[in-house]
This record gives C-alpha cells, structure tokens and sequence, in this order.
C-alpha cells in the first residue's frame, strides 16, 4: 500500500509543481529582475566589473526554474505520502481526504510560516555572501525546531484528550506550540542585511510571491492527494469514509 501511495504523491508533488511553476514564472521572476537590476546598479556605481553571465537569465527563468520547481515539489509529495501513511486512521475518523489537509495545512505552518517569519526569504541584492553559511543554518535549525516542536504538541494533544476532550486537548496543545516557538523566535538571533536603498515595495511583493508558492504548493499537494489517496484507499476496503 505505501508503494501505491508512493506513486500517488509524486503525482500529487507533479501536479502542484506544474501549478507552481506558473505561479513562480508569472508573479516571482518579474520581482527578481527587478532585484538583479537593482544589483548591477550598484555594482557600476561602485566601479565593480560586471560578472561574467555564465547561465542566461532566460534560461534561469525559464528551464532552471522548471527543473527546479519540478524536482522539488515531486520530492515534497513523495515524502508527504509517506508522512500520510505514517498518520492515516490516527486523527480519529477522519476520512483520507481530511488527514491529507490536516497534514498540509501542518506542514505548511511548521515547515514554511513559522520559520519565514524569523528568516523570510529575500530577493537577489539582499543578504550578503560572508553569513549565507549563518544564515542557512539558522534557517534550517529554525525548521528542525518548528517540526519538532509540532509533532510534540501533537503528542501532547493526544495525550490531553483522553483528559480534557479532543478539542480542550488540542486548544492546550496549540497554545503550548505557539508559546515554544514565541520563545524561540525571540531568542534566535535577527537578521537584517536589506540596503538601505532597495525598494520596500519589491522586497515585500517578493516575500508574499515567496509565500504564495509554498501556499501554492502545500495546498496543491494536500487536495490533490486526498483526492487520490481517498478513491485508492475506499476502493480496496470496499467502505466509504466516515467523514469528508
């Protein structure tokens, strides 16, 4: 059966690249032009010789982020199936289609919002090439962080049910998540390498497209799949789900 899901959620992750890549093309490329004008405005300014384009910008946009958007997304669904295999028939009686949104709509919060809260993601121009190393890590650990902490409030939740109800349990447990990660955010360290003269207007546009496509994606794979999770998994019990 995992086998089967497998192959479901590369196709759910196939299909939401497909719906992403349209999204990332039409609303992110223009901002990022923007950002590399921006760039090599500065860099004549400074007198700095311009670099070498090694990869054309319309091959960047175009084919490189294509290949990017694809490879990741159908990764994000095959390991999305597995997590669903994982948590399937352990959310009471919620029916395939449920536990799919449930999942997505958990993964979008601890994988995406919570961390690019702290760390939103920047455009070209922004940032500077001595902390990437730093930066990076603390993305990452503010990821490891986030998912850790959730599956933990789940625990939690499923704990404090048995004492004070599903819905009391699961309030407890939220509050408790979103009380950790307040914590942690405040104390990571911030990070703010914006010049002073980049526009205000490209960089929030480029951090809500940024946004937007995880949105894109997560949603995409979380429907998708439960759709088809759902019809694979009524058709070999014979039974029809308890709840949609």
């Amino acid at each position: 059966m995992v086998g089967k899901l497998l192959l479901r959620g590369m196709l759910a992750g196939l299909i939401a690249g497909l719906l992403v890549f349209v999204f990332a093309h039409t609303f992110g490329e223009p901002l990022v032009d923007a950002a590399i004008a921006f760039e090599e405005a500065n860099a004549q300014a400074a007198g700095e010789a311009a670099e070498p384009e090694i990869v054309s910008r319309a091959t960047q946009a175009g084919l490189g982020l294509f290949t990017g958007v694809m490879a990741y997304s159908i990764a994000v669904g095959g390991l999305f199936s597995l997590t669903f295999a994982f948590v399937h028939g352990r959310f009471g009686r919620l029916s395939p289609r449920g536990t799919s949104a449930v999942v997505a709509l958990a993964a979008f919060v601890a994988v995406v919002l919570v961390p690019g809260i702290k760390y939103p993601a920047n455009p070209p121009a922004v940032g500077s090439s001595d902390t990437i190393g730093v930066r990076t890590e603390l993305f990452f650990l503010m990821i490891v962080v986030s998912l850790a902490s959730l599956i933990a409030a789940i625990a939690l939740s499923r704990r404090l049910d048995e004492r004070f109800g599903l819905w009391n349990g699961a309030i407890i447990a939220g509050i408790a998540y979103l009380v950790f990660i307040g914590a942690v955010l405040y104390l990571l360290p911030p990070i703010n390498e914006v010049p002073e003269n980049f526009s205000a207007t490209v960089l929030w546009r480029f951090r809500a497209t940024t946004l937007g496509m995880h949105a894109v994606l997560w949603a995409a794979i979380g429907l998708v799949f439960g759709a088809l999770a759902e019809r694979h998994l009524v058709a070999k019990s014979g039974l029809r789900p308890a709840f949609r």
